[in-house]
């Protein structure tokens, strides 16, 4: 009879405990208030339900929508009940611990009475600071003298619950201290924001409850963050994957004559790529870090609403609260475009010399045979460009490697093309008169032509960063060249201009007809050429114009000259902000002219070449930009 009593008991309870449950956090009422539709919910869930809102308010529940923000009042009959259901769940939880303590006498010791001494405590009264059993309790539930009296599931220790130094319950808690506090200790604390504990408790909930929503965010985002660090660092091995395929199919048909220079640039995107990929991974285990971090806070955070013993919940929200996150960010991380597009010009350079060097040996099979008159002699090749590295700034083992492997590349390829034999005439003395005429001809049939004939050998022409002086600027893609103040400290390369601010164009043309355009756009100091990739790099010798293995056109003021082997010729003045090159490279002609709706001619060089030659800039003041037009 009395376990079924007891099974009635404990529906009843169930039944009960179901109808005051917040609708919200699932939880027995805290603070309830009503809404104008009826519905009850905690006053800390509403407000959190309700934040931010300006307008629009309506209940969680049957989504009834208010004119304004209703007033909100605290259901005091609610509250009392409330506090039954907790004690007789408390009760039933002691009758239950004592039951099971009974049977396997491996449970904790249950409360005693402080009246009787012998049955075990179903309630404790804060205000007495003693529990009691059903008997004993029985005045504080029918005398009106004790109805004040706060009673709560029975507590072992309730020395915990009163101050050690006034002896005193606490009543009331000290934000600013984080710690409980006493009627008496009010005094000491009176500049201290303080509150009853039963509103430090709703407010630290409050609290706790508007961070695990903050926490919940910032997880997504960190979610977020790494599907795009995931992304990216796909997409840059595709990249990379998509540069390694364009280097060996480059290296196929001369494989096996620089299958050693294949594996040197290959190993230069894979060192890119891997130096990439790793800061990629770093920044996807901080971040997955950071969402640990943040999965444990938020579990600390809802093991301590769960926290039934007021002291130590605000205990615990004191210290959370203290704990701080920050939102997870992803930094920006790149390839090196100009690394790996010098990689791959680099493999098209060998590729070019080595086939040049095959046909330059088949002529020579060919001229060697019998019956054959003897070649014509081999102009001299101006005095190679020797490369003197001087001591620079100290840079890291894998810098230091990976400049190492750049220099190599470029210098060994300038030494290939400069060892070649160069199978033309000599640049000085008498031309044959029918290959004079022949020449002039030609040149006057490009004179005629029109922009649009012309641009069928249009060449769009890109900066060599390598080249450029130290206080040259390249912008907009390596197309755009101006001068800066200051130094801007590039690293060291033989092939960089360290005397006079000029910079080469990353193209070399050896044979074919190729025309090129640039755009004046501020001031006329500057000068516009071609020149042989041995000329000097360092010294007075190395200004355009001023030696054997340079050809330009030079604006200064409003003075515009032409210059080769440090000989200046002056022009009429040509009023252009765009100037055509057209260079010939079998002809051995190059053409300066202004463009517009007629082509005007500024200058021509007739000559014979006997290198490959770049397009050269050189550029004055600080106000100079030229810009070189991308031709379709």
């Amino acid at each position: 009879m009395a376990a079924l009593a007891r099974s009635s008991s404990e529906l009843g309870l169930a039944a009960l405990e179901e109808e005051l449950t917040c609708s919200i956090c699932l939880c027995l009422f805290s603070s309830p208030v009503t809404v104008p539709c009826g519905h009850n919910f905690c006053a800390s869930c509403l407000e959190l339900s309700w934040a931010g809102l300006s307008g629009n308010f309506s209940c969680p529940q049957c989504r009834a929508t208010f004119a304004g923000r209703p007033q909100l009042q605290k259901n005091t009959v609610l509250c009392r009940v409330v506090e039954q259901l907790q004690g007789c769940a408390g009760a039933g939880a002691e009758e239950a611990a004592a039951a099971a303590g009974g049977g396997c006498g491996a449970e904790a010791a249950p409360v005693y009475c402080d009246s009787c001494q012998q049955a075990p405590a179903v309630q404790t009264c804060l205000t007495c600071t003693a529990s009691f059993c059903p008997e004993h309790l029985r005045p504080h539930q029918d005398s009106p003298a004790f109805r004040d009296h706060q009673l709560c599931p029975p507590l072992r220790d309730l020395q915990q619950r009163k101050c050690p130094q006034h002896n005193k319950l606490f009543e009331f808690f000290c934000s600013q201290h984080g710690s409980c506090i006493c009627s008496l200790c009010l005094l000491g604390h009176k500049l201290c924001p303080t509150s009853p504990l039963q509103l430090a408790k709703a407010n630290a909930e409050s609290a706790l409850k508007k961070r695990l929503l903050e926490l919940c965010n910032q997880s997504e985002r960190a979610a977020r963050a790494l599907n795009t660090v995931k992304t990216n660092q796909s997409q840059a091995a595709e990249t990379a994957s998509r540069k390694k395929e364009l280097i060996r199919s480059e290296f196929t048909e001369i494989k096996a004559l620089v299958e050693e220079r294949e594996n040197q640039a290959l190993k230069v995107i894979a060192d890119e790529e891997k130096r990439v990929c790793n800061k990629f991974d770093y920044v996807y285990g901080v971040l997955g870090s950071k969402k640990n971090e943040i999965q444990s806070l938020r579990d600390q955070i809802e093991m301590a609403l769960t926290e039934v013993d007021d002291i130590l919940f605000l205990k615990r929200a004191a210290a959370l609260q203290r704990m701080s996150t920050k939102e997870a960010f992803v930094p920006v991380i790149e390839m090196d475009q100009n690394l790996i597009h010098s990689a791959y010009q680099s493999a098209i350079n060998l590729k070019d010399i080595v086939k040049l060097s095959v046909t330059q040996c088949r002529e020579k099979r060919a001229e060697a045979k019998p019956g054959k008159a003897k070649p014509a002699p081999v102009t001299p090749v101006n005095k190679a460009f020797v490369v003197k590295k001087p001591p620079g700034p100290q840079h890291s083992h894998k810098e230091k490697t990976l400049h190492q492997t750049q220099t190599t590349l470029q210098v060994e390829a300038d030494t290939k093309e400069k060892k070649k034999p160069a199978k033309v005439a000599p640049t000085t003395g008498t031309l044959n008169p029918v290959a004079v005429v022949s020449t002039k001809e030609l040149i006057e049939s490009f004179l005629t032509k029109s922009r649009e004939e012309l641009l069928q050998y249009a060449a769009n022409i890109t900066l060599d960063y390598n080249t450029a002086h130290n206080k040259v600027i390249l912008s907009e893609r390596y197309t755009r060249m101006s001068v800066s103040d200051t130094p801007l400290n590039y690293n060291h390369h033989p092939q960089r201009f360290t005397d006079c601010s000029q910079v080469l164009g990353f193209q070399c043309f050896k044979r074919g007809i190729h025309y090129w355009e640039v755009d004046l756009q501020q001031h006329n100091f500057c000068g516009i050429g071609i020149c042989y990739g041995s000329m000097d790099r360092q010294g007075p010798e190395s200004r355009l114009g001023r030696n054997s293995s340079s050809w330009c056109i030079e604006w200064f003021n409003a003075k515009i000259s032409s210059w080769h082997n440090d000989v200046e010729k002056s022009l009429p003045n040509v009023k252009a902000t765009k100037i055509g090159v057209l260079l010939h490279c079998e002809g051995g002609f190059v053409i300066f002219m202004a463009v517009g709706e007629k082509h005007n001619l500024i200058y021509k060089f007739k000559t014979q070449f006997t290198e490959a030659l770049y397009p050269a800039f050189w550029l004055f003041s600080s106000g100079t930009v030229l810009s070189l037009c991308q031709l379709k």
